[in-house]
């Protein structure tokens, strides 16, 4: 258990550098084929759609996760955390997050994620 922590807690770290960094490749190793994105916008994407939207550099900086939570349930696994951001005018923005992470065939891969600001 306490290397699946580790590991999430590194994957979750390199999830929302991705997010900052516009990281298709990384996302790309870490979504299961099978992943969806519920959107601030209240969109929903699948996988392809998601690596689309990744590709278009964010307007963001200082991206950062606190209050990271993570439940560990055998090959499953629930992380919720709330996020800061400054937006492209300087303002200090906030949102939340809850991805889920699935064990498939000895990795951990995000399977979906809700995002809301």
């Amino acid at each position: 258990m306490r290397n699946d922590l580790a590991e999430l807690t590194s994957l979750n770290r390199d999830y929302i550098n991705s997010v900052q960094h516009s990281d298709v490749k990384r996302f790309d190793e870490i979504l299961a084929d099978e992943f969806y994105c519920s959107n601030p916008d209240k969109s929903l994407v699948d996988r392809a759609g998601f690596l689309r939207q990744t590709a278009v550099p964010v307007t963001i900086r200082n991206l950062e996760a606190h209050d990271v939570k993570i439940r560990l349930m055998g090959d499953f696994a629930i992380i919720p955390a709330a996020t800061r951001y400054t937006t492209a005018d300087g303002q200090q923005g906030s949102g939340r997050y809850t991805d889920c992470w699935a064990r498939q065939n000895g990795r951990w891969l995000a399977v979906s994620a809700h995002v809301s600001r």
